[in-house]
């Protein structure tokens, strides 16, 4: 196998989503470089494979990535995993993937599972478009700030979150989004896989009725109204008036339309 930085994307939780080209490339590698040696150890005694380790993970890339570069420089074929799904994917790797680069060495990746793509497919949104955003920030203020900037967005919006930050990040796009739909992947190719959709409070609603949510959680979020020259808001509520729609449904109908809160709306025709 020719020696250069291979990417290997590894299961996110049925291990029967290896590839045959990652098996290969694993087996024929002179090293491999991973999150958590004791996690992808697991993997690899699964498949029957003996190879030497080494951990590479966000609190020692930087350190890291000079000697898995030298070793590369010097023909040792390394692969970089992380501990499920493709690497770089809200995972480490992009320091050495750019120091590779920079260093002549090729970068190949060899494709798998991903939960970004699994739970798109299968949400039932829109997919012509869509935009990963990673993990969502852990404070209220910074999700829904995250969520403002993102309004605009003409695309399905797909992120991270953890289990028990989920009913919050719910209430903060019900709150942002209005009625926007949504969908939450759960615990994707898992035993307990599921998809919830609705709108925001309605997914919420759910959740909120269990004892607790566990799991890996992929957060999606339906596209937004597209962007064009628009009236202010409190006109177009006052237009709707006009034509004798009552004042509470002419503030949901513009909510709706435009991707935002009723509440939004009220205090803007304030």
């Amino acid at each position: 196998m020719p020696a250069a930085l291979y990417l290997v994307a590894t299961p996110i939780g049925n291990l029967e989503d290896i590839t045959l080209r990652a098996l290969r490339v694993l087996r024929e590698a002179d090293l491999i470089a991973c999150e958590d040696t004791r996690q992808t150890g697991k993997l690899l005694a699964h498949f029957g494979i003996d190879k030497p380790m080494v951990s590479y993970h966000e609190h020692n890339e930087a350190a890291r990535t000079a000697e898995l570069v030298a070793k590369l420089v010097s023909d040792v074929t390394v692969a970089l995993v992380s501990d499920a799904g493709t690497p770089l994917v809200s995972d480490p790797g992009y320091r050495l993937v750019m120091a590779a680069i920079g260093a002549g060495i090729p970068v190949v990746p060899i494709p798998g599972a991903s939960a970004v793509l699994g739970a798109l497919a299968a949400a039932g949104l829109p997919t012509d478009a869509f935009r990963f955003c990673g993990f969502l920030p852990v404070k209220t203020t910074q999700r829904r700030k995250v969520f403002e900037q993102l309004r605009g967005e003409d695309c399905t919006l797909v992120f991270y979150e953890a289990p028990h930050r989920i009913l919050d990040a719910l209430a903060d796009l019900a709150a942002v989004y209005g009625d926007r739909p949504v969908a939450v992947a759960r615990e994707l190719t898992k035993l307990h896989e599921e998809f919830l959709r609705g709108t925001a409070e309605e997914v919420r609603a759910q959740l909120a009725a269990r004892p607790s949510v566990k799991g890996e959680i992929t957060l999606l979020v339906g596209k937004g109204p597209a962007i064009v020259a628009m009236t202010p808001v409190d006109e177009a509520v006052r237009e709707l008036e006009q034509k004798g729609v009552p004042r509470m449904d002419a503030i949901k109908q513009v909510a709706r339309e435009r991707g935002l809160s009723k509440r939004e709306v009220y205090k803007q025709i304030m």
